[in-house]
């Protein structure tokens, strides 16, 4: 066949000329590295002086040698962007640089990344790492990098960031990249051929999984004679020539055999990695000796990295490499050539190479240990200890990772010279898709081609023939499926695989410009700084679609040198030649001149316009491969011969070649004669006519004329135009039919009728794309033409109906005699009727049989889309997507047989149990989405195919799942659904409201930061919209402002007592300032996103006052009163936690920037410890870096130790953690082994560590730690007094820590029943004899304290509060009744007066935790705790009678303290529920201990207790209204904050103003859990103890205080509108589980809420009227809910069209459907489109108001068309689809256009009629009335349907009753006249689904005598009885007397 084309000399030009240079160059000349000095250092002396800049740059470049030169080089690849821009991406290596830079067509090229590293750069590649994922469903994440070769190592860059320098182990002569990871062909160094003949040869490939991975050698599988053999590739005769990564193949070249051989790589088997390390002996063609396999591990395991030499060797690229030709085999196969023993030790000696210390070091050394017989090693004793450590059991081997197995080997019948390794492979593709894998041979000017193909069954190559092109050089072209060979007379030809395209003439390389003397490039070609510019373009020829022509040719050198066209001979010698070819990416390659210059040109497409590109496609996939080559190449040829067409063109210029392939003479038929194009289709190149001026010319006008447009607007019906000639040929030419015949020996004839039915389906597949129609119309004159003359009238008759005006035009029938039909090869499939798209589909909505539609497989995908869409929607087949596929689509293969259905089977498989509407609907969205669909392409499908998918879209919408996938809320147009699908999934944009609020300004600008500006606004102002509560807590918790001062100056005091009675009072005041960070924490928790490049601010604690007034100034530093040492320390440490707990969760943190921000002045430490706390309370701490902790701890600063442990035990919460278990052991005592040395801890530091314990081990029931703590709650003082100082809170600590350990566990610990540990407890709580302890520490507590006498007994006071606590955490909600009465209060006197008041709250309060399920929020439940005795003799305390054994002081402080348990206990139960029995019966004690303050009974109890107990149930109420934000509590939080004298102390304050702190809590978006957990952590910050002052931690550690944060949980739900992203009001249903205390209830909320605990809620759904509904189902589980509520909350929603927000409207009485609820009513004109905007915000249906529902000036039917449109607009709106509005519109038009009778083609009256038929379809009316009985129609449920319907039967009536004759004729089939109306014909044929003729003719219709016998006859058609009452005159009349027409 290349023979055939050789003759005729075709040729094709190649595009884009321009000279190349590589960017890296460009870029190195202005890098000030090492390269420039080099160039520097060339330059004669004499040249420096001027050399500045780059002129004395270039001038030195000029004298680098050609070895410097050498040094450059670089590889070229493409990219592809996320939105599928492709560039060219360039690796430049020069020196120690790499440069990586990125060009593309329309963009300059730019560096993307330079690197610059120490020593001179070996090699550059590009690598892709794949890191494996723990979890199995993951998909492995594949980095990309970049590796830099260096003599010792390799530098590996990832695009993600990652650096990793991977150090080399021997030398390396070159890298690979391949599918897995690098590949290592290690250097052979060749040493003295004495070597003893045993030795083992040494691997020399290896691979590199990944950067960190060790390196492992690899292994290959060889196929011998009899079995495969497993050894390591150690043969130093194997080069690798090539790798690939798909298929995952290297190719290697045998020195000593000279053959190539292809192996595939992949990963080792177990089994195989097990064969390498088992086998005794490793047989092979590699001789290797056997030996025990732990040899070559030994090997690999000992060689250091000291075996590279000093001088670095330069590998070069690919194409450089075998330049030198393969050094001859010195040695023999057995001398393998490698390093001696004593070489490796002497070197490793040599001076000046650094022993690396890490482990590895060994694994590569080579050690030659084979043992002699006698044991000993051959090298003799001096180096034994070198052998016996090589033999070390711990020396594990080496796995290998990569195994290579062995394919394709050249035979040995092609010539075994010695220098014929290949200098290129590569693998290339043809237009048919056949693989080879090509090899150049250069010494023999040799392309060995090896075709290649996958097998079905395994992964497995199956290599075919071989095929051998001479060529000098080749390079693949990949998008164009073709490859340049450049051969041995220097001209450039293309191939497609082995076959001969064409040459390529590359303009302007043979013209004197580019002649030997100046090698400048002149002319256009010197922009090189923008390598993708094209030269010139043609502007005059740019298609409509602005599509530039694909062959730019370069102009200028075009007009001047006509003549250089010629290849004279004379010229051959002058010219630069064509030396080599490079870097090809895509369709562009670079050519080297021998002048050594390089220019880079672009081979053309095979096509441009989209239309042509799938007729080949179509034409590839049918016909035999051959054929297809041919028929490509041919096409090819034509479309790219010099000056080939512009794009407009290329369709008539298809038609033509198409048309003469298949054997017509397009020079005869008109309509292909006057198609337009440039180019002769003789190939012979004509010397080119010069180009008309830019300024246009006749060929414009003529192009404008054979438009599209220009046909659409004259091809009225009245005109009988002609083709796309508006001109008509002269009457009096008529040509002669017998002319017009088919050349029966062309290419394409005999599969003319293959051809055009798939050329058929591919217009079937246009027709359902709008954007494709015009392609569709291009394409039916071509099927017209074949589908005449091969006779096919159903063709003709389908063609015509679709476009009547058009195919009229065409007359001409080319005669194809019977003999020549036979000739054709006639597929089964073309005799069955012509399958047209549109009335497969209405057959489906009319709920007839369908037949199997055909296809062609990923070529008319649309069409198998839309038919399986229909066949499960509205046919209703559930299956129809997965297993019955085939019924509804016959796919079409090449040469296939008919498909053979029994219809039988076909019926019964039909009758199925209908599925309900809604899961069809899902069903299919889903299906959609999985096949890519989305609403970008439902655009574009035609309105009545569409309208089914658009009515389950509007199923779905209404009632969605909320756990569908963010593209299918996309499809159903659901963007609040897409947008939180897009958050979830997403989990980077966990910023959450942040991304969408910005924080406030803040107002003035000397405002002091105050920590509190974070919160949001936008949320706060809708959840307390009324009044401005957050600015008054703001005000109250604000600590960073002076206090103001007020003492009345009285006339009788000095001012110097002035002074100090004003700084009293500050000092006073001062007490409340330092309390108030433990509340501002809580008031603004987890609102802040800190930015990582600045440190956190923290607000300043402000301890000064302003006096009034005159303003002065009040300090405490003045020396005038005594202040306490030490008192901010503390307060200082609450402030740093309040500013590290305004960090979000969520946030970014690094280690990195809790370390930037430590302060660098001492007096902030305590500052920075809280904040440690903080960012451990909040999860960041465990980020931060162990080394950094250690020091932190070291410093042995007590705060920072104390914050550092508890923040990390808390970010470590109840995980066991080992590592951070030791480090809190080294702080308590008890924890570390008796004899260990002591450790002088601080007391406080031993507090936090034992919480520590218990956070850490949380609900474990870790039996050791809870025996420890148990014991510690008693620890003794100590001999010594070492632990006698705040004893009290240790104890207490323990007790919660024990208690956290065995958290809710109750009587099932398991496993410590022998520790006894609740009657231990109740010990410690009433007190008695110590036991003897037993365990570890018996030892500590033998001897008793020196000074204090406490005897044998336990100390209650010390113990009993964290043993009651310890008792309430264990038994937890376990309702242990048995227990319960152990911690009842006392009720006789004599025993109360034993017991602190105190602990009876703790009592009360424990046994109620226990008791859980009985705590009622009333006020009898809380009274009923009292006991009997104090409850009668309360209350007749003012009569005398009281006994006088009875204590009345005793009796009401029980009282008082009791009732606070109780309080205290409804508010742990009710925390965070907001439950307003709770709150009335708290709030009501509350008010009665206020009372209490101001009245008598407190000088009884004392001002201090009831202090305590009112701030205790105070905390209770703020714990029940947490975050909720109450505005009774806030007012009776301000009256306390007030309070600053009498026994308000630090503490009262601190209990206050956390109070505040959870009622505000995290600004109202967080509110307080009831777990155990969360009860656990706020029955440690609660503890009813406050400190009396600032430095006070005798009963309880302050820092405890802060742990309640760990029992916030994000309830809040605040609904973001999705268009404007702003929080908005929403109407929220919520619906209860049932319990044993309510039923199910629903509740109707007003978000932005707070939610009730997740596990009591079944669902929440979102209300309509306003937004579209939204079901979140708890019940399936909370992950979804929890992970809405911890992004923020915001859960997004979408407004109704026509609705308005209820801010806006808060009563709904704005809203466009308010004045008339019944839509249908007669005020519908009423409807002002004015009005519009203030209902929909949408832009579309704005302006669509603005501009289609005003009438203008010059409009016809002004108000009728105003009217119309304004109702549709109004419809639109109103049933919530605006999407309908064009569909509306289009039914409209179509209507109207058939009215006025000038429709020249029946697309929109198709769609139309697809419309009727799907409302009328009984199917989907039956499916809406079953799934909504509230008689929700279809999407167009109006009137306006019925009132298009009547319009088109009226005007197809009336058009009928004037021309039944056309009908008639139409129906005899006699040819029509040419003035005749055929477009109404084929519109009312359409209109009425009148089956084609043949079928009419078949059943014989014409022959029925009555109506019924009609009506049966047609219903086997399918005849629609409305258009069956039509035709019915017609039909019968025959059998009627006198012909009399009549209508039924």
């Amino acid at each position: 066949m290349s023979h055939a084309y050789e003759e005729r000399a075709t040729m094709i030009a190649a595009g884009e000329l321009q000279s190349f240079v590589p960017f890296g160059r460009e870029h190195c000349k202005n890098h000030p590295n090492a390269l420039n000095l080099q160039l520097r250092q060339l330059q004669p002396a004499s040249e420096l002086w001027s050399s500045d800049g780059a002129a004395g740059l270039v001038g030195s470049l000029q004298e680098v040698t050609l070895q410097e030169r050498e040094k450059e080089r670089w590889q070229l690849r493409k990219g592809t962007t996320t939105d599928d821009v492709q560039y060219e991406e360039e690796l430049y290596v020069a020196g120690n640089m790499v440069i990586w830079s990125r060009g593309s067509k329309n963009q300059a090229s730019y560096v993307y990344k330079a690197f610059t590293v120490d020593s001179p750069v070996q090699q550059a590649l590009w690598c892709s790492f794949t890191v494996p994922q723990s979890k199995k469903d993951v998909k492995e994440v594949v980095e990309q990098t970049v590796c830099i070769v260096q003599s010792t190592c390799v530098n590996v860059h990832s695009m993600s960031g990652k650096d990793f320098i991977s150090p080399l182990p021997f030398q390396v002569s070159t890298l690979w990249s391949t599918k897995f990871g690098l590949l290592l062909e290690r250097k052979n160094i060749t040493v003295d051929g004495h070597m003893s003949p045993s030795r083992e040869p040494l691997p020399i490939l290896f691979s590199m999984l990944h950067p960190l991975d060790e390196i492992a050698p690899v292994v290959c599988k060889s196929t011998g004679l009899f079995e495969a053999r497993l050894q390591y590739v150690s043969d130093s005769a194997l080069r690798v020539l090539f790798t690939c990564l798909e298929p995952s193949i290297i190719i290697t070249y045998d020195t000593q055999q000279c053959t190539h051989t292809v192996w595939a790589l992949r990963k080792v088997t177990p089994e195989e990695q097990s064969t390498v390390l088992k086998c005794p002996d490793l047989p092979g063609p590699f001789h290797t000796p056997n030996a025990a396999p732990s040899f070559l591990s030994t090997h690999l395991r000992n060689v250091t990295r000291l075996d590279s030499p000093a001088s670095p060797l330069h590998c070069h690229a690919l194409h450089n490499q075998s330049r030198i030709p393969a050094s001859p085999g010195l040695h023999s196969r057995v001398h393998s050539p490698s390093i001696s023993n004593m070489a490796a030790l002497s070197r490793a000696h040599s001076p000046g190479i650094a022993v690396p210390s890490f482990s590895g070091a060994q694994r590569f050394n080579i050690s030659c240990h084979t043992p002699s017989p006698r044991g000993h090693s051959i090298l003799g004793s001096p180096n034994s200890t070198l052998n016996e450590t090589a033999l070390l059991p711990e020396m594990e081997p080496i796995l290998p990772d990569l195994c290579i197995e062995q394919l394709w080997t050249e035979t040995s019948a092609i010539s075994r010279d010695k220098g014929c390794q290949a200098s290129k492979v590569f693998i290339t593709s043809d237009l048919c898709e056949n693989r080879y894998l090509c090899f150049l041979i250069e010494s023999h000017q040799q392309l060995r081609c090896v075709k290649f193909l996958e097998s079905n069954e395994t992964s497995q190559l199956i290599f075919a023939s071989v095929t051998i092109i001479t060529a000098k050089d080749a390079a693949p072209l990949e998008d164009i499926h073709t490859m340049l060979v450049l051969e041995a007379n220097g001209s450039l030809v293309l191939y497609t695989g082995v076959t001969r395209v064409s040459k390529v003439f590359v303009p302007g390389l043979l013209s004197p410009t580019f002649g030997v003397q100046n090698h400048q490039l002149s002319t256009p070609l010197e922009n090189v700084s923008t390598p993708a510019r094209a030269t010139v373009q043609h502007i005059s020829r740019l298609e409509e679609v602005g599509m530039p022509s694909p062959v730019l040719e370069v102009r200028t050198l075009m007009q001047h040198h006509e003549s250089s066209w010629l290849e004279d001979s004379s010229f051959q010698q002058a010219v630069p030649h064509i030396h080599m070819l490079k870097d090809p990416v895509s369709n562009r390659v670079t050519l080297e001149l021998s002048t050594g210059s390089m220019l880079r040109i672009t081979i053309p497409e095979v096509a441009t316009s989209e239309l042509v590109k799938r007729c080949l496609q179509a034409i590839r996939f049918i016909l035999p491969k051959d054929t297809a080559m041919k028929v490509l190449v041919k096409w090819y040829n034509s479309y790219n011969a010099p000056g080939g067409p512009s794009t407009h063109l290329e369709w008539n210029l298809f038609v033509t070649c198409l048309m003469t392939m298949m054997g017509y003479n397009t020079e005869r038929l008109t309509w292909t004669r006057n198609l337009h194009f440039d180019v002769p289709l003789s190939p012979v190149i004509a010397p080119k006519k010069a180009r008309p001026a830019d300024t246009g010319s006749d060929d414009d006008w003529g192009y404008l004329r054979c438009s599209d447009y220009h046909w659409q607007v004259f091809m009225r019906p009245s005109m009988a135009v002609q083709g796309l000639e508006t001109v008509l040929p002269p009457g009096g030419v008529e040509i002669h039919e017998s002319a017009l015949k088919l050349e029966s020996s062309a290419l394409l004839f005999s599969h003319i009728p293959v051809l055009f039915y798939v050329l058929h389906l591919l217009y079937e597949d246009l027709k359902l794309d709008e954007l494709q129609r015009s392609g569709a119309r291009a394409l039916v004159g071509l099927l017209q033409q074949l589908a005449k003359d091969l006779r096919l009238d159903d063709y003709i008759d389908l063609y015509w109906r679709d476009y009547p005006s058009f195919i009229k035009t065409l007359k001409e029938a080319c005669v194809i005699d019977q003999a020549q039909m036979e000739l054709m090869a006639w597929p089964v499939f073309l005799n069955e009727e012509a399958p047209c798209v549109f009335g497969w589909l209405s057959r489906c909505l009319r709920g007839q049989d369908v037949a199997p539609f055909p296809y062609l497989p990923s070529i008319c995908e649309r069409t198998k889309l839309l038919v399986l869409s229909y066949a499960l929607y509205v046919v209703g087949d559930e299956d129809a997507i997965s297993t019955n596929m085939s019924k509804y689509l016959s796919r079409l293969s090449a040469g296939q047989k008919k498909n053979i259905t029994d219809p039988f089977l076909r019926r019964q498989s039909s009758v199925k149990a209908a599925p309900s509407s809604g899961c069809l609907a899902e069903k299919l969205m889903v299906w959609l989405t999985s096949a890519g669909f989305t609403l970008k392409d439902l655009e574009s499908v035609p309105f009545g195919v569409a309208l089914p998918i658009r009515d389950a879209i509007y199923q779905c919408r209404e009632h969605p799942c909320s756990d569908w996938s963010e593209e299918v809320c996309a499809l159903i147009g659901r963007q609040d659904l897409t947008k939180q699908a897009h958050k979830m999934t997403n989990c980077k944009s966990t910023v959450g409201l942040n991304v969408v609020l910005e924080p406030p300004v803040t107002s003035e600008a000397d405002d002091e930061e105050d920590g509190m500006t974070d919160l949001h606004p936008e949320v706060t102002g809708l959840i307390w919209s009324q009044d401005l509560r957050v600015q008054e807590v703001r005000r109250l918790l604000q600590s960073s402002r002076p206090v103001r001062v007020n003492v009345p100056h009285l006339p009788e005091v000095s001012d110097h007592e002035y002074i100090e009675e004003k700084e009293n009072k500050l000092l006073q005041l001062c007490q409340r300032t330092m309390s108030l960070p433990v509340g501002r924490g809580l008031f603004t928790l987890f609102s802040y996103h800190p930015v990582p490049t600045e440190p956190l601010p923290v607000p300043k604690l402000n301890l000064t006052g302003r006096a009034p007034p005159r303003n002065t100034t009040v300090d405490l530093n003045s020396g005038n009163i005594d202040v306490p040492p030490n008192m901010t320390s503390w307060p200082s440490f609450h402030n740093g936690v309040a500013a590290g707990l305004k960090i979000a969760p969520a946030s970014q943190v690094e280690s990195a920037w809790i370390a930037y921000n430590k302060p660098k002045s001492a007096d902030l430490a305590n500052e920075y410890a809280g904040f440690l706390m903080a960012l451990g309370l909040n999860g960041h701490l465990t980020k931060l870096a162990t080394l950094n902790i250690h020091d932190y701890l070291t410093k042995s600063h007590e705060m920072t130790s104390i914050g550092l442990l508890l923040g990390v035990s808390a970010a470590k919460l109840g995980t066991m953690d080992m590592s951070i278990t030791r480090l809190l052991s080294i702080h308590i005592p008890a924890l570390l082994p008796p004899t260990s040395t002591e450790l002088d801890v601080p007391h406080s530091v031993q507090v936090a560590a034992v919480v520590g314990i218990g956070l850490v081990y949380q609900s474990t029931g870790h039996r050791h730690n809870a025996e420890v703590l148990l014991a510690e709650i008693g620890r003794p003082p100590g001999p010594e007094l070492e632990y006698c100082t705040d004893r009290e809170s240790y104890s207490l600590a323990a007790g919660l820590a024990l208690g956290m350990v065995c958290l809710g566990h109750g009587s099932n610990l398991v496993g410590m029943t022998d520790l006894n540990v609740p009657e231990q407890l109740y010990q410690y709580m009433v007190g008695g004899q110590h036991r003897t302890h037993a365990g570890t520490n018996r030892e500590k507590h033998k001897s008793p304290s020196y000074q204090i006498k406490e005897g044998d007994t336990i100390n209650v006071d010390v113990t009993c509060p964290g043993a009651t606590l310890a008792l309430a955490m264990i038994y937890l909600k376990t309702n242990n009744r048995s227990v319960a009465d152990w911690l009842k209060a006392p009720d006789t006197m004599f025993l109360l007066d034993f017991i602190k008041p105190e602990f009876l709250l703790l009592r009360t309060l424990a046994r109620c935790l226990i008791m859980w399920d009985e705590i009622f929020p009333n006020a009898e439940w809380v009274t009923s705790n009292v006991p009997q005795i104090i409850q009668e003799n309360i209350g007749n305390q003012e009569q005398a009678t009281v006994s006088e054994d009875l204590n009345m002081e005793t009796l009401v402080q029980a009282h008082d303290y009791i009732i606070a348990g109780g309080c205290l206990a409804v508010g742990f139960r009710f925390a965070g529920s907001a439950n307003s029995d709770a709150f009335d019966c708290l709030y009501k004690f509350a008010r009665n201990f206020m009372q209490c303050l101001t009245t008598s009974t407190a000088t009884v109890t004392g001002q201090y207790n009831l202090q305590t107990c009112l701030s205790m149930v105070l905390l209770a109420v703020s714990m029940v209204m947490a975050g909720s934000g109450n505005l009774k509590v806030l007012q009776l939080c301000r009256f306390l904050h007030k309070r600053t004298i009498g026994e308000m102390n630090y503490g009262f304050h601190m209990a206050h103003h956390m109070a505040l702190g959870l009622l505000f809590l995290g600004g109202g978006r967080y509110t307080l859990s009831t777990s155990n957990s969360a009860i656990a952590a706020l029955l440690c910050a609660l503890y009813p103890h406050f400190p009396a002052h600032s430095t006070d931690n005798r009963y309880h550690l302050q820092a405890l205080r802060h742990l309640a944060v760990l029992a916030a949980e994000p309830r809040l739900l605040v609904p973001v509108d999705v268009d404007t992203l702003k929080p908005c009001y929403a109407l929220l249903d919520v619906t209860y589980n049932e319990t044993q205390w309510y039923e199910e209830t629903t509740v109707e909320l007003m978000a932005p809420t707070m939610l009730p605990e997740l596990h009591l809620l079944k669902q929440i759904k979102v209300k309509g009227p306003r937004y579209w509904e939204l079901n979140i189902e708890i019940s399936k589980g909370t992950q979804h809910l929890q992970s809405i509520l911890s992004r923020d909350g915001v859960l997004y929603v979408k407004l109704r069209a026509g609705q308005l927000p209820y801010k806006d409207d808060p009563h709904g009485w704005k809203s466009l459907l308010a004045p008339n609820p019944n839509n249908r009513n007669p005020e519908l004109r009423t409807f002002k489109p004015e009005a519009i905007s203030t209902f929909t915000s949408d832009a579309s249906l704005v302006s669509f108001a603005k501009y289609f529902c005003r009438a203008s000036e010059n409009m016809k039917h002004k108000q009728d068309t105003v009217a119309l449109l304004s109702a549709i607009l109004y419809e639109c709106v109103t049933q919530e689809n605006p999407e309908m509005l064009p569909t509306h519109m289009s039914i409209d038009q179509a209507v109207r256009t058939l009215e006025r009778g000038d429709l020249c083609e029946t697309f929109s009256l198709w769609q139309m009629k697809l419309v009727l038929e799907l409302c009328e379809s009984r199917v989907l009316q039956q499916r809406l009335r079953n799934a909504h009985q509230q008689g929700r129609g279809l999407l167009l449920s109006s009137e306006f349907l019925p009132v298009m319907k009547s319009s088109a039967d009226r005007a197809l009536d009336q058009w009928l009753c004037d021309n039944i004759h056309v009908l008639r004729a139409y129906l005899r089939a006699q040819p029509m006249n040419n003035n005749t109306d055929g477009n109404m014909l084929a519109c009312f044929l359409v209109y009425h689904s009148i089956p084609s003729l043949k079928n009419m003719v078949t059943s014989d219709l014409e022959g029925c005598s009555c109506f019924p016998e009609l009506l049966l006859k047609s219903s086997q058609l399918g005849v629609p009885v409305r258009a069956l009452l039509r035709l019915s005159p017609l039909l019968l009349q025959n059998h009627e007397s006198g012909g009399q027409q009549c209508f039924c």
